[in-house]
């Protein structure tokens, strides 16, 4: 089964030679990402995630904008966060960059608050779930009537839309409320890095959620990399990326996030917890990249053929869409690439009408 195979743009601060000390070279900004984006672009990856912090980094939807006329062939999964923009100018953004692209544009939704404000789990969730129909609505063409808890609106949707109908919602969340917005609204249910059988336990949940609903769901993973010639190379390159980081820069570094005590969060804490002395909580699963960020705390470590095999096993569970990254992210994607790319049948996930 072929599966979608993504690189990651470091928009938001977050790229280093060793976790948690700053390079000015590897800061967020144009010239930087840019250069990963062409990389990617060049060296066959089929999509890339632009992910979104308000507070940390550049804009997801102005870098979208910006590097869309140079790509060649790759997709673009941009990060829009539920919380910040109202869906009809969200909807205008989204359809001129997908024109921009040929129709090459994916949509990761996020369940954001509005930046100074915080709302509780529950009406957070709610609000995405609202937008997120309203967005699907704008973008497949369709007018708008709804008087929701947190969207009330009448409106025609405008004259520029994708030409192959709403690119497909990548979406995630562990929580109950996170789960059951999937289940109604997204197209790619995305997991963080977790153990075979939680994974497992995962997929089958979600699936039963969406069947409820007449809804089919896909499965994508996000994870880093980190592959080299052999196993102890690749360990080895693991225990440089954390040698100078100290608890409480890495403590400052996971704050960072908006949401440190959602329910994904705490599950990579768990599974550091869960660890071995060498941060291993299963083979070739390594969690000290979380010691250091927020979000996705854990990457597959080995040689080419252990990193090929993790990625098949999960293939295996049902997982069709990979999110890869490493550090720096532009050397981790150069070594992925000449590695384990070239073996992997790969493209995109949801190809649409009108590419």
């Amino acid at each position: 089964m072929a599966c979608e195979i993504s690189w990651f743009a470091p928009l938001c601060d977050e790229d280093y030679e060793f976790l948690g000390v700053q390079d000015a070279g590897l800061l967020s900004g144009w010239e930087h990402c840019r250069g990963i984006a062409l990389r990617a672009d060049e060296a066959g990856f089929d999509n890339m995630l632009l992910p979104s912090n308000y507070a940390t980094g550049i804009d997801s939807i102005a870098f979208a904008a910006g590097i869309a006329p140079l790509l060649r062939r790759l997709q673009l999964l941009v990060a829009v966060r539920m919380g910040e923009l109202w869906p009809p100018q969200l909807a205008r953004q989204l359809a001129t960059i997908d024109e921009m692209l040929g129709g090459r544009l994916t949509v990761n939704i996020i369940s954001s608050d509005l930046p100074g404000q915080q709302l509780e789990s529950a009406p957070r969730y709610q609000r995405t779930l609202e937008m997120m129909r309203v967005l699907r609505d704008l973008l497949d063409s369709k007018p708008v009537d709804t008087e929701g808890e947190f969207v009330r609106l009448t409106l025609d949707p405008p004259r520029i839309r994708p030409a192959g109908g709403c690119p497909p919602f990548y979406f995630g969340g562990l929580s109950e409320a996170a789960r059951e917005v999937a289940a109604q609204a997204a197209d790619v249910f995305l997991m963080w890095p977790d153990t075979m059988p939680a994974v497992q336990r995962i997929i089958a949940d979600m699936r039963q959620r969406a069947d409820r609903r007449g809804r089919t769901l896909r499965f994508g993973y996000r994870v880093h990399v980190i592959v080299r010639e052999t196993e102890d190379a690749a360990r080895a390159a693991a225990a440089r990326l954390v040698s100078r980081l100290d608890d409480e820069t890495g403590r400052r570094l996971r704050d960072q996030s908006l949401h440190t005590a959602s329910t994904g969060q705490l599950r990579q804490g768990e599974l550091r917890d869960l660890a071995d002395i060498d941060g291993f909580v299963e083979p070739n699963l390594w969690t000290g990249i979380g010691r250091a960020r927020s979000g996705a705390g854990a990457a597959i470590v080995g040689d080419p053929d252990q990193v090929l095999a993790k990625l098949s096993a999960y293939a295996d569970l049902g997982i069709e869409a990979f999110i890869l990254s490493g550090y720096p992210h532009a050397a981790e994607c150069d070594l992925f690439a000449r590695h384990v790319l070239p073996r992997l049948d790969h493209g995109p996930l949801l190809p649409r009408a009108g590419r």
